[in-house]
């Protein structure tokens, strides 16, 4: 099939010191998933487009310097802050890509990194009062630089929805399963894993329980508001503090919320609280009415209702079969 056909592209940053290794294994991981998803046949089925990106001194900016489909416009879905063997970067140095990452974020890309490119992921205020994860040995160089991130290093990637952290030197390989998984579909994921003789046990849980949030819509007053509930956790939000965010009548946000989302409001809402809810019950021993209220429902009925509706589990059958004592 021709490179021209309808793809979705990931970027991916060539910032100094980055893993080589990291960078061309991604690329092609991606270009043999977007091989198998368009070998099907399927209507409406896309590939995915790699492109690498660089700053450029002359110029003073970011630019693409490796295309697989050069010949057409667009942009990153998603882009990848690849692993370093070097020191992380400081400030200073982080400072010109952040801002360009920023602005991309904004637009509604995905931004993503592996090992030590959380800390450029961090410069870019981003994961200000998320959980995010890096290797091990950055953990508390992280933690000291950045204050406000929540830094757990016992897991090996944390989807955030808009921003999703990998953790050691290899997990680039989760972290590009993950995406294959969100953009072409889990079948594709798993054919393409097993082709690269990777190991996904352990990880389908995941795959088939993060929400997925559409980011790339254009419509930048909604995705500010959706940038807001991410990082609240929807916590405590009510349709009129949404469309005060966005600085719109009500029945104008409902409209183009659901036009760009897809979802209402409330609904939206109760994916973003059901799937903190979710990585609760896969990780710890919290209580389910713990976990409910940490989540944002004080009514333990209304959360387990919100629940079986998302999951089609009572949260109790879903911490049986992808808790801690299920894997075990």
């Amino acid at each position: 099939m021709s490179e021209t056909i309808a793809s979705t592209e990931i970027g991916i940053l060539l910032y100094p010191n980055v893993q080589m290794s990291a960078v061309l294994g991604l690329t092609d991981l991606f270009n043999l998933a977007s091989r198998f998803s368009l070998a099907r046949q399927l209507p409406g089925a896309t590939g995915l487009r790699v492109s690498h990106w660089r700053w450029a001194d002359a110029s003073a900016t970011v630019e693409r310097v490796d295309d697989t489909a050069p010949e057409a416009p667009g942009s990153p879905t998603a882009l990848i802050l690849p692993p370093s063997f070097g020191d992380p970067m400081t400030s200073e140095e982080a400072g010109p890509l952040a801002r360009w990452l920023r602005e991309r974020h904004f637009e509604g890309a995905t931004l993503t990194s592996v090992c030590a490119g959380a800390f450029l992921l961090a410069e870019t205020g981003v994961l200000s009062h998320r959980m995010a994860t890096t290797h091990w040995v950055y953990s508390g160089l992280l933690a000291e630089r950045f204050p406000d991130v929540r830094v757990d290093t016992d897991k090996l990637i944390i989807d955030d929805g808009d921003v999703i952290t990998a953790g050691g030197l290899m997990a680039w390989t989760d972290l590009g399963l993950r995406l294959v998984d969100r953009l072409l579909g889990s079948a594709i994921m798993f054919e393409t894993a097993r082709f690269l003789l990777v190991d996904p046990p352990g990880r389908e849980q995941r795959y088939y329980t993060s929400f997925s949030p559409r980011l790339n819509h254009g419509d930048a007053q909604i995705l500010k508001v959706q940038h807001w509930l991410q990082a609240t956790g929807a916590r405590d939000v009510t349709l009129a503090a949404m469309a005060e965010r966005a600085r719109l009548e009500e029945r104008t946000f409902l409209r183009r919320f659901r036009k760009a989302t897809g979802l209402r409001p409330t609904e939206y809402c109760q994916h973003l609280r059901v799937g903190k809810a979710r990585e609760m019950l896969e990780v710890s021993n919290n209580t389910i009415a713990q976990i409910a209220v940490a989540a944002g429902y004080e009514d333990i009925g209304a959360f387990r209702k919100v629940f079986q509706k998302v999951t089609g589990l009572s949260p109790g059958d879903y911490r049986n079969r992808f808790g801690l004592a299920g894997r075990a």
